[in-house]
């Protein structure tokens, strides 16, 4: 990474309706409509604030290529780890906001499929008399490559479709279902072009996974839209999230609230139906506030 330095990217940004509208139509979770006025629901800036790179700018990978705001790491496997996110005041749809985004640590790792790099981008959220509203703080991971398989073919047996991605099923357990249509809208929604989303052959041959990944961001969102369908008031003011591990298109999960030793309020996305072999994917701890106070639900 020699000659990249990390610096600050100041911009002011509109709070875009139509793409809370498209990612409000991908979830079709049953909440009630929302629109210019409303507050941005948590997390949903990923969408409000999402804005495609121009061609000349992609990757291989479909991502910007590397080595301006973001490092040039030299490992092809770009994941979304996870992050933290602590939420001040309410963003408004339809207002404009200042976003502050920088690296602030780039950490060489060896982990248990060889080296890895976690990049920690900080990322800050003004509203226009310059309150401070939210601040984010996103974890990267790039790590090598599996041993890629052959190319399958370009269409593959088609799952059944997906219909409402999210399902309740009893209190706090939520049904998550996906279909290739779903994981390119939500790929539309937020401006993610990474092909591992919608490019099965590369998926598959190139980077060495089974099918197609369900995006991290997307379960994480499932998440949060549970809380908000089963909890809408009040608001969380904090999130912390962990992907740990990748879900594949059509594979059947639910999202249910999470058994702990404590008074954590905390949702898994999960595979394998509470069996030996259950695998959490992403897990989600929200905080309220109450009286001025924050605190675990």
């Amino acid at each position: 990474m020699t000659g990249w330095q990390a610096h600050t990217v100041v911009t002011d940004e509109y709070v875009d309706p139509a793409p809370v509208a498209a990612l409000s139509a991908v979830l079709d979770s049953g909440a009630p409509p929302i629109g210019v006025g409303d507050p941005l629901p948590p997390l949903w800036h990923w969408a409000a604030l999402a804005r495609w790179p121009v061609s000349s700018e992609i990757g291989a990978d479909g991502h910007p290529a590397r080595g301006s705001f973001l490092p040039p790491v030299d490992l092809p496997r770009r994941m979304f780890a996870g992050g933290d996110v602590v939420l001040h005041e309410a963003v408004t749809i339809g207002s404009t906001v200042r976003r502050v985004a920088r690296v602030v640590a780039v950490t060489p790792k060896n982990g248990r499929t060889g080296p890895l790099v976690v990049v920690d981008v900080e990322i800050r959220l003004y509203t226009g008399a310059d309150t401070l509203a939210v601040v984010e703080r996103q974890n990267l991971i790039y790590r090598e490559a599996v041993e890629p398989g052959p190319i399958g073919p370009a269409t593959p047996s088609a799952p059944e479709p997906a219909g409402t991605p999210l399902r309740r099923v009893a209190e706090w357990d939520w049904e998550l279902r996906t279909d290739p249509i779903v994981l390119m809208r939500f790929s539309a929604a937020t401006a993610n072009p990474h092909r591992i989303h919608y490019d099965w052959p590369y998926a598959t041959g190139v980077e060495g996974y089974p099918a197609l990944v369900v995006h991290g961001p997307l379960m994480t969102l499932a998440i949060a839209e549970t809380i908000r369908r089963e909890r809408p008031d009040p608001a969380p003011v904090g999130l912390r999230h962990r992907n740990l591990a990748p879900l594949f298109c059509a594979e059947p999960a639910r999202i249910q609230r999470r058994d702990t030793a404590d008074t954590d309020f905390e949702l898994a996305v999960r595979t394998g139906g509470g069996t030996d072999r259950t695998v959490e994917h992403t897990v989600l701890t929200a905080d309220f506030d109450h009286d001025g106070d924050r605190t675990h639900a």
